[in-house]
């Protein structure tokens, strides 16, 4: 095939041959905006100095170095937290963003503020999921001090001066589950349901509204008091084995935190009829919460949809960013999904 030419290009991204010259040239001034679409001209048609170009759009446009710190390193649901996030940093076109992604797997409030603290200080602005405490909190108001905008993934925190929340709505999460176990539990039972940490926001929220919907429209059905697994999930098997062994009518469980492979290790032991009368809700996707939908164990999964919340994610940091200290916190609420075993 003839290899295209810098008129192919030109006729391509429709603008003049003189601008393709001064783009590949880097010699004048060319809008970031002509660059990105002859860019992606070239790149359409196969133009063989396509990485000049890439270049050139790099050298014009803003460049900002984004923290993202997670968690616990060993879960592979935050390994595609991560992943996600890195997509959704590259596929930015009109800024440059290179993320730096960190794992925490000491869950103790000072290891997460310190570790907060020195990402902030090598990054224009941070994500973090992590507990609400005080020692996290005195961390995000140190940030903000040093014009290090803090924002909130997933679950929020309580300091007043974060930039920023993006993840779901946790109250209708909550009720959406007790919709769904509710609506398919039949006659008096009990439901179990296991939480992190009482001190992740989103969990205690979700948690909450959960017994709110029940008390409304399911009074027949018993809820037990939460029990923390402290994201681990060998204390979430230990529990749901204690909690067969001397329960006979149990008919649901919703896990809000980390532990659903041992949740669903300890119902694999139980004969499958009687698995068959449980209802296990989870929320967030990964590797095992697939694996329990396909065996259908799980009933529902809520979720966090990692692409868009990843772009909703990336934005919103680049507007702390950009537009300063607000003294008012941005809300991005993102819709969550509804994974069944039909729909997986």
């Amino acid at each position: 095939m003839r290899r295209p030419t810098i008129s192919d290009l030109a006729k391509e991204a429709d603008v003049s041959i003189a601008t393709v010259n001064r783009i590949l040239g880097g010699s004048a001034s060319v809008k970031g905006t002509t660059v990105q679409r002859v860019q992606a001209a070239a790149e359409r048609i196969g133009f063989y100095g396509a990485g000049a170009i890439e270049d050139r759009l790099r050298k014009s446009v803003p460049k900002y170095r984004l923290g993202f710190l997670l968690q616990q390193s060993s879960r592979e649901l935050y390994q595609l937290f991560g992943k996600k996030i890195v997509e959704a940093c590259h596929a930015r076109r009109d800024e440059v963003v290179d993320p730096v992604i960190d794992f925490v797997d000491l869950l103790t409030p000072e290891n997460i503020a310190g570790r907060l603290k020195a990402l902030g200080a090598n990054c224009d602005a941070v994500a973090v999921i992590a507990a609400d405490h005080p020692v996290i909190a005195q961390a995000i108001r140190e940030l903000r001090e040093k014009g290090k905008p803090v924002i909130a993934y997933i679950t929020d925190q309580s300091a007043r001066e974060r930039a920023a929340y993006v993840g779901a709505d946790n109250w209708k999460m909550g009720r959406t589950a007790a919709w769904l176990i509710s609506q398919m539990t039949h006659g008096p039972g009990r439901i179990a349901v296991f939480i992190g940490n009482h001190r992740y926001q989103c969990q205690d929220v979700a948690d909450a509204s959960f017994r709110s919907y029940v008390r409304e429209h399911a009074p027949h059905l018993t809820i037990e008091d939460s029990r923390p697994t402290h994201e681990e999930p060998n204390e979430a098997y230990r529990m749901v084995k204690e909690l067969l062994a001397t329960t006979d009518d149990l008919t649901g469980i919703l896990i809000v935190g980390g532990g659903i492979s041992g949740v669903l290790r300890a119902l694999r032991e139980i004969p499958q009829e009687r698995r068959r009368s449980i209802r296990l809700v989870c929320r967030d996707i990964g590797p095992e919460t697939r694996i329990g939908l396909s065996e259908g164990m799980i009933t529902a999964a809520l979720c966090h949809p990692l692409e868009q919340t990843s772009a909703v994610l990336v934005q919103t940091m680049i507007e702390t960013i950009t537009q300063g200290a607000s003294g008012s916190t941005i809300q991005r609420t993102i819709a969550f999904e509804i994974v069944t075993p039909e729909n997986i």
